[in-house]
């Protein structure tokens, strides 16, 4: 069903609310009127149209690129999870036991026992990969899947951003010592960092959760945090260390090559489709989307612009430019009942990153004129020259859309030297705000009531210091990053 306070906005072709003004209106227009993703008849669920889907689709083909190199396999476990399984692990359940959603009953008879619809794996993997594991040469086993999970939130659900099913990649690896297991944390937050970075154009901050915001069931979380437009952090992907926590749990042993029996050493890192609410949030504007070129569906479109007299002509030409684009994923706009101008306001809406437009002038000079989405800049090129210079472009929007996002978050990051300067820098500005900490949880409480946010992330690999906690005054352990955290 389609909240009510959208439905004006699904009828309406261009944009109505301004990001800088409304920003909850603005982002779910753009989702909805680029035809990115719709509201589904399930209540919290949404689906992913074409042009979203193919967007999943780019993460996913480079990020599983990357896992591949890395020596992870794929693999796939069934969505059911016996309720037996879940409530092996103890702290596992208790942190997800809100969110699971059960199935009880099918063909109208009652389940001899309760199916959990998969919040994560865990539980199901483990289970079976302890019949896998018998010696150390059946180390490291390095699995992933990429499916889809539900998680049955009660807030309120936000296009990609907050809803209860999503896709993403759900990896669990296992090591035969702790030292193994860790130094595949600095690798996968490395892939993440490349996908978000070099392909999404999203800087992050990269660090250590606190205790009280660690991963059911894990010992030690590490977050890539992003920043929305409303000031407002949101986690991206993250990596976590499980120590032996599930191993113990489900038994799973291997003979060392001393011939003694051991718990394996586990880890789990998951990238979700959150990051295309976000990556949209933070590079889309009043016009509409904007896609990195890297994951656009449709990195070029060519409008032809046509009249009675050379509309044969010019279309006949334009199909010989789009022989010319084959190396990048381009689309001919050649239908005759829209106006150009009504072409370039569609494709501008949707994000498309370059335009190419071809005309009767442009057919008898032999140019095109090429036309940024992220800029609105144009410029002719000579059309023997137009695949290396449409390559050129995108490679530009690509770069100056990573520029400019860390340059918004850079202004956006802020100092606090005393628990009264975070408040007044959380009142009167938001965004991500920068202070040492002395890592007790009473302090880490004292933050989270007085200054209405919650410490996002620990920096990794930081230098000791001489600075006091913001709070207590006694020595600090930590530099943190702190903000409202969607």
């Amino acid at each position: 069903m389609v909240p009510k306070a959208c439905m004006s906005n699904v009828s309406q072709e261009g944009m109505t609310a301004k990001k800088s003004q409304d920003f909850d209106s603005w982002y779910t227009q753009v989702i909805l009127k680029a035809e990115i993703a719709d509201y589904s008849p399930v209540s919290g669920c949404m689906v992913f149209r074409p042009s979203g889907y193919a967007i999943w689709e780019n993460i996913q083909r480079l990020t599983d690129a990357e896992f591949k190199k890395a020596g992870i396999s794929n693999t796939y476990f069934p969505i059911f999870i016996p309720e037996r399984l879940l409530k092996k692990e103890a702290e596992h359940v208790k942190g997800f036991a809100p969110e699971v959603a059960w199935v009880t009953e099918a063909g109208g008879s009652k389940l001899d026992e309760r199916l959990a619809i998969r919040p994560t794996s865990e539980t199901l993997m483990y289970d079976v990969a302890s019949r896998w594991i018998r010696s150390w040469r059946d180390l490291p086993l390095r699995l992933n899947q990429w499916n889809n999970v539900v998680r049955w939130e009660f807030k309120h659900p936000t296009l990609f951003l907050r809803s209860r099913e999503f896709l993403w990649n759900e990896g669990h690896t296992m090591f035969a010592t702790r030292a193994e297991a860790d130094a595949e944390r600095d690798e996968i937050l490395g892939i993440y960092r490349m996908i978000t970075e070099e392909c999404m154009a999203l800087p992050g901050y990269t660090g250590k959760k606190t205790q009280s915001e660690t991963f059911a069931g894990a010992e030690a979380t590490y977050s890539i945090e992003h920043l929305l437009p409303d000031g407002k952090a949101i986690q991206g992907p993250d990596w976590h260390s499980d120590g032996q926590n599930f191993s113990k749990a489900f038994e799973i042993v291997f003979v060392d090559q001393d011939g003694n029996k051991q718990f394996v050493w586990q880890n789990t890192w998951a990238i979700s489709t959150r990051e295309i609410g976000v990556m949209l949030a933070v590079h889309s504007d009043d016009k509409g989307a904007v896609v990195p070129p890297r994951l656009a569906a449709v990195q070029i479109v060519l409008v032809p612009i046509l009249n009675d007299e050379s509309k044969q002509a010019v279309l006949g030409e334009a199909k010989k430019l789009m022989e010319k684009l084959t190396e990048f994923r381009a689309k001919l706009d050649d239908r005759d009942h829209l106006t150009p101008g009504r072409k370039f306001n569609e494709w501008e809406l949707k994000g498309i990153p370059l335009r190419v437009e071809f005309g009767p002038r442009d057919m008898k000079d032999n140019q095109a004129v090429l036309v940024r989405r992220d800029t609105g800049g144009k410029r002719t090129v000579k059309v023997a020259d137009l695949a290396v210079e449409a390559g050129k472009e995108l490679d530009a929007i690509q770069e100056n859309l990573l520029r400019s996002a860390k340059e918004v978050l850079s202004k956006n990051t802020h100092e606090a030297n005393t628990l009264e300067d975070l408040k007044k820098t959380m009142a009167e500005k938001g965004g991500i705000v920068r202070f040492h900490w002395c890592g007790k949880e009473e302090c880490e409480t004292k933050l989270k009531e007085e200054a209405g946010g919650k410490i996002l992330n620990i920096p990794i690999d930081q230098k000791p210091s001489k600075a006091k906690c913001i709070v207590c005054g006694s020595e600090a352990r930590f530099l943190v990053n702190f903000g409202r955290s969607y």
